[in-house]
């Protein structure tokens, strides 16, 4: 089954790509995204670790970055496996099945994860507007609902588009774009009529990441002029500073995927190297980045993880 052949086929298995022109350069390319996995690893690990071992740490805010921590653990574990395949051991054939199922989980994730970043903005959003009544609302009986319908919203939105997929599969070509499976790039591939996919897929897509982006948006709206109403130039800074490090991981989030949404779309003429980074800089990097971005910015968690460290050390 040669992916050269312009006859249309149903392929039983697609080859993944690592980035194309460079594949003598793989063996160094792999360093780097090995590090990042090992980073995402250590990093989110060690989030949950410090917020479930510190009993201060048990608050909305905290229980909320522990559902990011494990969003970004998903959807690294998802990607990082063919990515590391590929670029250490040229393994670039996935069989359908298989990646119909990676890109099944890497957007169920990817949906999991704007829909924590919408309830942090939330989290933020009852902080600062309404702070006498945020431990009434934010109740620990709210956050598990939320939680709850965080994971089915990701899994009950993505689960018809492998199905929708498969049934439309014939191709003049099994070469994807990229070292794991996504659905714009599997889509690109369809020749016959794939309009019901289509339909869906963009409603998938408007119902979860665009109507989270437009509640993140509303509720800096409402951020905003609660701060500005504010007299004390030191009570605007301070809480400026509780939402710098959700609007850094908002902005590593939903800057690369638009960025990806609009080459996958229109960027049929741009270079292969444009599709390859953007998707890492998506998929690869923000889970890598997170708990870095939260680890610094967030005193009481960077406090602890240093008192960790030095316990660490006074124990060997």
């Amino acid at each position: 089954m040669s992916s050269l052949n312009n006859t249309i086929f149903t392929p039983s298995t697609f080859i993944l790509v690592g980035i194309p022109g460079l594949e003598t350069a793989h063996i160094w390319t792999s360093f780097p995204m090995t590090l990042l996995y090992v980073v995402t690893l250590l990093g989110n690990c060690t989030l949950l670790f410090i917020i479930k071992s510190e009993r201060s740490l048990h608050a909305p805010m905290y229980i909320f970055l522990s559902m990011l921590a494990v969003t970004d653990l998903g959807l690294s574990m998802m990607t990082s496996p063919t990515v590391i395949s590929v670029f250490w051991f040229n393994s670039t054939e996935i069989l359908v099945e298989n990646c119909l199922m990676q890109m099944f989980f890497i957007h169920s994730f990817s949906i999991m994860e704007s829909s924590v970043l919408m309830a942090m903005a939330f989290d933020r959003f009852i902080a600062i507007c309404n702070p006498l009544r945020y431990t009434s609302i934010l109740t620990s009986s709210v956050i598990a609902k939320i939680g709850i319908a965080i994971v089915i919203r990701g899994i009950v939105i993505v689960f018809p588009i492998p199905f929708l997929l498969k049934r439309f599969l014939t191709c003049r070509n099994n070469v994807l774009s990229h070292a794991f499976c996504l659905h714009p790039d599997i889509m690109k591939m369809v020749c016959s009529d794939h309009m019901v996919n289509s339909v869906y897929s963009m409603f998938a897509v408007l119902s979860t990441m665009g109507l989270d982006a437009m509640c993140i948006i509303l509720s800096y709206v409402m951020i905003l002029r609660s701060v500005f109403g504010i007299a004390s130039v030191e009570e605007r800074f301070k809480a400026f500073n509780a939402c710098v490090s959700h609007i850094c991981v908002v902005l590593f989030f939903y800057g690369p995927m638009i960025v990806l949404s609009m080459v996958h779309k229109f960027g049929e003429n741009l270079s292969p190297l444009i599709h390859v980074f953007m998707a890492y800089l998506h998929f690869l990097l923000p889970p890598a980045v997170n708990p870095i971005v939260y680890g610094i910015k967030t005193k009481e968690i960077y406090k602890r993880i240093l008192r960790k460290v030095h316990q660490n050390r006074v124990n060997h």
